[in-house]
């Protein structure tokens, strides 16, 4: 990918903050943003599963006309150099702002006011592996730094030479030919399929599996969705599941924490597709898929002869044949001049993530069994290792420093092994002082020094600061609530996220 210009910023501050900070988001000009509408990265479950309820075997009788509803678009039309054909099939799933089915009652209720905005809130790219035992998912920020190749604006027909943009203006300005040219260019990934969707069909559609089982190990409360769940296992109707899918406004995590629900509930989507009888029911498929396709555009190539393909091949399909992963992300925060606030990809890592996806390899590790240690340990939202600490010694008693730092190093956090004196009076009892966008990492330390005090410290900066006070007396183990192996692009198989 090019490297794009960039405008003037405030130095780099170590680490990644756990939410994006406030400034810049949608225009360069610091003013109050105006909200932002959702992003439905689960509306791809309806496309993923369509393929998946094929698996079942059930026959050409039972699935011939089903394609019929779909509204058919040319994606490909006029394309030249495209990349290479890879192994396995590549499917672009987006995700429309579509609300024009859902009543009243139900704007209410889930809170879905205002007027859709015809844009694409969720980019996917799905791979299906050669042998199809294998699906892929790969999500990528709709915010993402994107160079849009030549084209005429489908709206007022103005020629545009290639320029920089957010990834989801290539919808807007040239619909879905422009948006598979566009991730072509950035991925090198050939996409076979186009499949479009909006989420006026997602409630009925997790209805019609009779709901999906979603397991928190904390309270998720959001103002804005309405989301209230308290911690532990629940049953979820299509109405909650879309609050749950929706809420960026639980904690500091805002789209990261998103990400991670989103991924649970495809999980629990596919798992509840494959072990709640819908495959081998003619009479619930046919109504599954229904509502799954009411609502979906496609290109003329993707109909009934290729779900029956697919479905000789997919009969053992299960939550461990799925993985999810975020394209690596180099910068959360990378200013654009007339832009604004862009998501810049790590250009390496990226790479060898769509280099796997052209070779057709899986992307996810496969989880060794927890030591015994580590099966005891808390769980806490931040992985350890994702979390900066630097450690000071705020007593007189000779070495705590260091032992808190060895402590805490052992446990996962990455500290800087270099423990420094604290200044001021003797301190009692141990302090965190964090950066307030860095909130969940400090309650994840936090859970590891349960006795310390929170102190929140505007501009710190990605570095935790634990202050040991006299009162210390030891770390308790934490571990990230899906603390298996993830591989070198830290993906998750759907069978670590569903609950146990």
């Amino acid at each position: 990918m090019p490297t794009p210009p960039r405008t003037p910023r405030p130095p780099h501050r170590a680490g990644t903050p756990d939410r994006r900070p406030a400034p810049r988001r949608g225009g360069p000009v610091p003013a109050r943003r105006p909200r932002r509408r959702p992003r439905w990265g689960t509306r791809m479950a309806t496309a993923l599963s369509v393929a998946v309820l094929a698996a079942g075997g059930i026959g050409h009788a039972v699935v011939s006309g089903l394609d019929t509803g779909i509204t058919r678009v040319d994606p490909f039309k006029d394309m030249k150099n495209r990349p290479q054909d890879g192994n396995g099939m590549n499917v672009l799933v987006v995700g429309t702002d579509g609300r024009d089915r859902i009543t009243p009652e139900e704007k209410r209720k889930y809170r879905l006011g205002g007027a859709p905005c015809h844009c694409t809130d969720t980019v996917l790219l799905v791979h299906i592996s050669e042998d199809r035992e294998r699906a892929s998912v790969v999500s990528l920020p709709r915010d993402s730094y994107a160079e849009l190749p030549a084209h005429t604006d489908q709206n007022s027909g103005e020629k545009h030479r290639a320029h920089p943009v957010k990834l989801n203006a290539a919808y807007a300005e040239g619909g879905p030919s422009l948006t598979v040219r566009t991730v072509e260019a950035m991925t090198r990934v050939k996409i076979d399929h186009y499949l479009e969707v909006d989420f006026t069909s997602f409630m009925r559609t997790v209805d019609a599996v009779g709901g999906v089982q979603i397991c928190t190990t904390r309270p998720l409360k959001d103002a804005y969705t309405g989301l209230d769940l308290a911690a532990g296992t629940h049953e979820l109707d299509g109405g909650q599941a879309l609050q749950y899918v929706r809420s960026r406004h639980i904690d500091g995590a805002a789209d990261i924490g998103r990400m991670q629900r989103q991924q649970k509930f495809l999980a629990a989507v596919v798992e509840r597709l494959t072990g709640g009888g819908v495959l081998f029911n003619p009479v619930r498929f046919r109504e599954v898929a229904t509502t799954m396709l009411g609502s979906v555009r496609a290109d003329e190539g993707f109909g009934t002869d290729e779900l029956l393909s697919l479905a000789k091949a997919m009969r053992g399909f299960t939550p461990a044949s799925s993985e999810f992963v975020s394209v690596p992300v180099g910068d959360m925060d990378f200013p654009v001049k007339g832009i604004g606030s862009t998501v810049k990809w790590d250009a390496e890592k990226a790479q060898k993530l769509f280099a796997a996806l052209r070779e057709d390899r899986p992307l996810a590790a496969r989880p060794a069994a927890p030591a015994k240690r580590e099966a005891r340990a808390a769980v806490v939202d931040v992985d350890p290792k994702s979390v900066r600490v630097q450690v000071y010694n705020g007593t007189r008693i000779d070495g705590l420093g260091r032992k808190v730092d060895d402590a805490l190093h052992g446990t996962g956090f990455d500290t800087t092994r270099a423990p420094m004196t604290g200044t001021g009076p003797e301190r009692e009892r141990t302090l965190i002082e964090y950066d307030p966008r860095w909130d969940r990492s400090a309650k994840s330390l936090a859970a590891a020094l349960p006795d310390a005090e929170l102190k929140a410290v505007p501009g710190r900066g990605g570095t935790l600061r634990v202050v040991a006070g006299t009162a210390y007396r030891g770390v308790t183990a934490v571990r990230a609530e899906t603390a298996a192996a993830r591989g070198p692009f830290e993906a998750v198989t759907g069978d670590q996220v569903v609950c146990p």
